[in-house]
């Protein structure tokens, strides 16, 4: 078998050998494939490589400027938070003046009641803009309106400012109890933002920028800087800016052009080719002049590798040749020489190591050292690299080992590019990161913010340590923190307008209760907003603000305010009383005084001034009783304190001894022997006295007086019960009656109607209260209740 394969290759080439022409032609054939398909693929790399440039560039500028915008989002919510219940901006001056310190970018704030510009900072150069009315002009109420429909952010223009300069006016909407309150509204340069988005930092040889928007009136496509060229058919990338409708372009100033390096090398293999082909046909029609073709093969061999020495120093990255031994530079093409500013000598001189930056030397020489080793195949890494100015560069490195017939590589070739400006693009995006944190961390609420796709938290702000003690991760670690740390009364109405069950995605302010971390009670006022793309809501985004303090003022306020209208409410019928019984005593002493002037006999008039002295002493008493319930109404800061209930029952039945045993009155008390109750002392021993001495007073005639004295919890309350089986009350006749001034309903001469009356507006002055049961020839209980 293997004698027929070999007399079948002896056979080709024999065939071969016999036509060189066809020979001859393959080989070209072959190569010229080769070398186009290495072309190809070369360039495609290369087109690959200006695609992910471009890609970096215009994301870093595109991040930018939708960074800076962004942070405009807080700086609006900020200002509207300036906004009192009334809708009346506090503090606008000096916290407009904090919030331009802390975003640069924004030159101007506003706030915009019902869309006119009625409170600007800074007002100086920007007063021709005040009072201008956005809903109301032609040319703004268009976008002015997308705020308000979108109920978020919306960055209207670029447009020409009122008071002069191209700029962009982010508007936020402002609601108050769900109405339209206007707008919060901040105003950005365009030269500021294209400054900080780093327009001028590209290579302007390479590309240039394009800014464009579409009319919200035509719907026509603007462009804001002027065209070049018609772009459509070149090569360029795009990218929207969200909430402004505008579109940023990156345009190639040499678009789909084949690189000359690769075209270069296609036609310098195809010419290769075409002689190598010759060549062959040569060799195999001339075998004697196999001496000179090598020769002459030899000095084509030398050309050609100058000739790529050319290609070498011609193409767009940085490339050296180091010995994998010593690590030092052989070569270096003109790129990365000019990237560095030194001269080839230089470079050789200086080496790798006297050029690398201290921090990244240990790393560079440790990897060169494992190529050479064979223990790695590859060393891809971020470097930082000397310059002739003295400063360091950043730079893309690529090491790769070029292998030869031993095991371990002689030389390395390195392939370098400068990342400088994707570095500085990086570190400004973490100082922008880290200024927005920083402002977040000082707003004096918990800031957060839901993916309603995950379902997960993805953020929120340090002042949750400050307003619940808990730390930002502990909430972030638990998917039902916030759940679980509502207050049980108020969890079902909270989860159900929160951003996990509200399916409205509708924005809400709403009030509920938290539970610290050391177990108070606050409450929350929480503002949700939700987050749309492509009128998909993709997430949520509030703040929790604490307002304990307001909830406890207004408690406070809501219980003053209860008293003082309870006390007005009893002291305007005391006025009645007054007015009443006082023009009773009066109308008896002029009739009196009338009487005296008319007697007609000193006897007589003896007997008119007896008279008028009894009728004077009952002026007295009645002032007596009526100072005593001034004082028991206006007394407001009542001292209550716990008293021990069964000793002042015993003093109320040391001071009615007598009546006790006299009438053979039978206590039956059922409290315990250590019962506390909070009240007024004075108070105490005045109620339990009354009500004792009332039914003694009111005692059947037909058996002997049994009084029960209880205390119990009811709803909360303590209730003091005393029951009586005297006489009874018959309410429906006298229930009005029970607790009036001088109000009796029974024939007891001793009756005097001031007792009760007294005793309510004690118990009333506390807070508490006192209801009556009673029925005829059955007996009556009263129930005190108190806190």
């Amino acid at each position: 078998m293997r004698n027929e394969n070999g007399k079948n290759w002896n056979h080709y080439i024999k065939r071969l050998t016999n036509r060189p022409n066809t020979s001859g032609f393959l080989v070209f054939l072959s190569l010229s494939i080769f070398i186009i398909t290495l072309g190809f693929l070369r360039n495609q790399i290369l087109i690959n490589e200006e695609n992910q440039e471009m890609d970096t560039i215009l994301s870093g500028t595109h991040h930018q400027i939708e960074q800076s915008l962004n942070y405009c989002y807080t700086t609006t919510v900020s200002l509207a938070l300036t906004l009192n219940k009334e809708g009346i901006p506090e503090n606008f001056e000096t916290i407009s003046k904090e919030l331009l310190k802390s975003n640069p970018i924004v030159s101007t704030v506003q706030l915009v009641p019902n869309g006119v510009i009625k409170y600007i900072y800074p007002l100086k150069g920007n007063e021709v803009a005040l009072n201008l009315n956005v809903l109301g002009t032609g040319d703004l109420k268009t976008e002015a309106k997308k705020s308000i429909e979108s109920q978020k952010i919306y960055f209207a223009g670029p447009l020409k400012l009122r008071q002069g300069g191209i700029g962009i006016v982010g508007r936020l909407p402002i609601y108050k109890n769900n109405s339209f309150w206007g707008f919060s509204a901040v105003i950005i340069k365009l030269e500021t933002l294209l400054e900080y988005s780093g327009f001028n930092k590209i290579d302007k040889s390479k590309y240039y920028y394009q800014f464009s928007k579409k009319n919200p009136i035509t719907l026509k496509e603007h462009f804001l800087f002027p065209l070049k060229k018609d772009f459509s058919k070149s090569k360029y990338l795009s990218k929207p800016i969200n909430d402004c409708g505008c579109t940023l372009y990156l345009v190639a100033l040499n678009p789909y052009s084949i690189d000359s390096s690769v075209l270069f090398s296609v036609i310098l293999g195809i010419i290769i080719a075409l002689l190598l082909g010759f060549l062959t046909t040569r060799l195999l029609k001339r075998p004697k002049e196999l001496g000179i073709l090598l020769k002459e093969q030899e000095t084509r061999l030398l050309n050609n590798e100058m000739k790529f020495k050319t290609i070498f120093d011609q193409v767009t990255i940085g490339l050296i040749i180091l010995d994998a031994k010593t690590g030092n530079i052989l070569d270096a093409n003109n790129k990365y020489c000019n990237m560095l500013g030194f001269t080839l000598d230089e470079i050789k001189e200086k080496g790798v190591a006297s050029m690398t930056h201290p921090k990244d030397l240990e790393l560079t020489v440790s990897n060169i050292k494992k190529l050479h080793e064979g223990k790695i195949t590859e060393y891809i890494a971020e470097k930082r690299t000397l310059t002739k100015t003295g400063k360091y560069i950043w730079v893309n490195l690529t090491i790769n080992p070029l292998w030869e017939s031993n095991e371990k590589p002689n030389t390395l070739i390195a392939f370098i590019k400068d990342i400088t400006d994707v570095k500085e693009n990086e570190e400004l995006i973490k100082k922008n990161q880290a200024r927005y944190k920083s402002l977040i961390d000082s707003i004096d609420g918990i800031v957060w913010e839901y993916d309603l796709e995950t379902s997960t938290s993805t953020f929120v702000s340090k002042k949750i340590e400050g307003i619940l003690g808990y730390s930002a991760d502990e909430y972030s670690d638990n998917t039902t923190f916030w759940e679980d740390h509502i207050h049980p009364e108020d969890s079902e109405f909270a989860i159900a307008l929160s951003a996990k069950e509200n399916k409205n995605f509708e924005n809400y302010d709403y009030e509920y209760r938290m539970i610290k971390k050391n177990g108070d009670v606050i409450w929350i006022r929480d503002s949700i907003n939700y987050v749309f793309e492509n009128d998909k809501p993709v997430s949520s985004r509030g703040i929790m603000i604490d307002i304990t303090k307001m909830k406890d003022a207004e408690k406070s306020l809501n219980n003053s305010f209860n008293l003082v209208s309870d006390q007005n409410k009893r002291l305007l019928n005391f006025s009645y009383i007054v007015s009443h019984n006082l023009r009773s005593h009066t109308s008896n002493i002029e009739s009196i005084l009338s009487l005296i002037e008319a007697a007609e006999s000193d006897e007589e008039r003896d007997e008119m001034l007896l008279l008028l002295k009894s009728v004077s002493n009952s002026l007295d008493e009645t002032m007596s009783h009526l100072n005593e319930v001034v004082n028991i109404n206006t007394n407001i800061n009542l001292a209550i304190k716990p008293l021990d209930f069964r000793k002042y029952i015993i003093k109320a039945q040391e001071i009615l001894n007598e009546q006790i045993k006299l009438n053979q009155v039978t206590f039956k008390v059922a409290i315990p022997d250590d019962a506390i109750i909070d009240f007024n002392s004075a108070y105490l021993e005045s109620t339990i006295y009354n009500l004792i001495s009332n039914a003694i007073r009111y005692r059947h005639p037909q058996r002997k007086p049994i009084i029960t004295i209880k205390l119990y919890k009811e709803n909360k309350e303590n209730v003091i019960e005393v029951t009586d089986n005297g006489i009874g009350i018959d309410l429906a006749k006298n229930g009005d009656k029970i607790f009036g001034m001088y109000k009796t309903f029974s024939n007891n001469p001793d009756a005097r109607g001031i007792g009760l009356f007294i005793t309510k507006n004690q118990i009333e002055a506390m807070g508490g209260r006192i209801t009556v049961e009673s029925e005829l020839n059955i007996g009556t209980t009263f129930k005190i209740y108190t806190k």
